[in-house]
């Protein structure tokens, strides 16, 4: 068989020499350039089997020049590799009818099979029309963020929003997933038929219903051809609205159904509160909302949209000072990305300087504390609570003459104190032993002892 022809695409001279060393290793000719137009008129000439191109090549998107590119060669997989690492970047490969998207940066055994995959095929073909996306900019987009986790959504949005599949969103509250499903639908080839959404943990059996399935005089919304139809926290949807959705679902022609859940509907099914036949039905494609904690890279770039909007709203404009940057970033996020959008509206609203401080960052965050402290009862019932869950069974199976659960506990709640105020104080050790009532020297040596010296 003869030795297939890759064309490489890449102005940075760095990686376009490691991939192009790559895929020489892996078998492949490989053809390089930083032109966009060595890259079409190789193509127009006949050559190659498989492009790999990086979306800019100099002041140049790609997109621009793919479709010439697969009219001169409709059936030469094109492989799209980008640093930008937006929805909108995904979402125009897949309307472009590429054969893949490759968010920078990326594992290099990972496009090497990629190549392979390609050049057996068969090309995945795109619903939609191979235009741009047009009128649409990232500012009107619903989904922000380019850390690796938010790059997976983006990938399966891109192969699902022109199909009328239907797509099952989990995540905790908070993590954006009603936003994701706005993402599909209005990136996808139905995007001028209507969106609704039902927040079914917050209705009524008879209202679900009506709503759902509509009444003998007016059908319900469920029944809207053309329609997408948001389900939110399908887990929390009555039996007799479950039996109802799988009849509707045996029927075509009705809305294009998303739905999403907190909850984990296999355990939910397992507990005979959520139906088989519906969970297999609605679990087709599956995306996973990653909780903030895990795609932290992404504050920043959410704070600097929510000082935005918080502008568009008619407050003033604002911005975070680094050490205000840095707690924020350190912070957990319990309530996610709802919670953070909350914060920095708060923080523009109500910090009288135009730069908003770490101590204001402090205030907020402290005051919500207390919030929860008040509302779900005493911080000691809380670790009551705790201990009865995770310790109860060592208390009653302890050795009383060999028992170190006491210097166990201890060391599990001070580790995250320490942990915390670190946080707070942006690793300032003299500060935190202040905020922590305790002395320097004895801050040292609880942080070694804890192992977090190197934390």
């Amino acid at each position: 068989m003869s030795q297939k022809t890759v064309l490489l695409a890449e102005d940075d001279a760095s990686i376009r020499l490691v991939v192009n060393q790559t895929l020489v290793t892996a078998g492949y000719q490989v053809r390089a350039t930083s032109s966009v137009d060595a890259l079409e008129r190789w193509v127009r000439n006949g050559e190659g089997d498989v492009i790999v191109t990086d979306v800019y090549l100099g002041d140049t998107a790609i997109f621009e020049v793919l479709p010439s590119i697969k009219l001169a060669r409709p059936d030469l997989p094109v492989i799209v590799m980008s640093g930008q690492n937006t929805i909108l970047t995904a979402a125009s490969a897949a309307r472009h009818g590429v054969y893949d998207y490759l968010p920078k940066p990326f594992d290099i055994d990972q496009l090497t099979g990629l190549v392979g995959r390609a050049l057996k095929g068969p090309l995945r073909k795109d619903a939609a029309a191979a235009e741009a996306l047009k009128g649409q900019g990232e500012t009107s987009l619903p989904l922000i963020g380019r850390s690796e986790p938010m790059q997976e959504v983006y990938r399966i949005i891109s192969r699902v929003m022109n199909t009328d599949l239907t797509v099952l969103i989990e995540g905790e509250s908070g993590t954006g997933k009603e936003l994701a499903a706005q993402a599909i639908h209005e990136l996808g080839s139905d995007k001028n038929g209507p969106f609704k959404a039902l927040d079914l943990a917050a209705m009524s059996t008879e209202r679900v219903s009506r709503d759902l399935f509509g009444t003998p005089d007016e059908p319900g919304l469920a029944f809207d051809k053309g329609a997408t139809l948001y389900l939110d926290e399908i887990g929390d949807l009555p039996a007799e609205a479950q039996t109802q959705l799988v009849k509707l679902m045996r029927e075509a022609g009705g809305a294009r159904i998303i739905a999403s859940t907190r909850k984990p509907l296999g355990t939910l099914v397992e507990e005979g509160r959520f139906r088989e036949d519906l969970f297999y039905r609605i679990n087709v494609v599956r995306i996973f909302m990653p909780p903030l904690r895990q795609k932290k890279e992404d504050i920043p770039e959410l704070v600097r949209a929510f000082l935005i909007r918080a502008q568009r709203k008619g407050l003033p404009n604002k911005q975070l000072e680094q050490a205000a940057m840095d707690l924020v970033m350190a912070y957990d996020w319990p309530g996610n990305v709802r919670e953070l959008e909350n914060l920095i509206m708060r923080l523009a609203a109500l910090s009288p300087d135009a730069v908003i401080s770490q101590r204001d960052v402090e205030r907020e965050l402290r005051a919500e504390a207390l919030k929860d402290i008040s509302s779900s009862g005493s911080f000691e019932k809380e670790v009551e609570t705790l201990l009865h869950k995770y310790v109860m069974a060592d208390l009653l199976q302890a050795d009383p003459d060999d028992s170190d659960i006491h210097r166990t506990i201890m060391e599990q709640v001070e580790r995250p104190l320490i942990k915390l105020a670190l946080s707070v104080t942006s690793g300032n050790k003299l500060r935190t032993a202040a905020l922590l009532g305790v002395n320097r020297n004895t801050l040292r040596s609880r942080i070694n002892t804890l192992g977090l010296a190197d934390d």
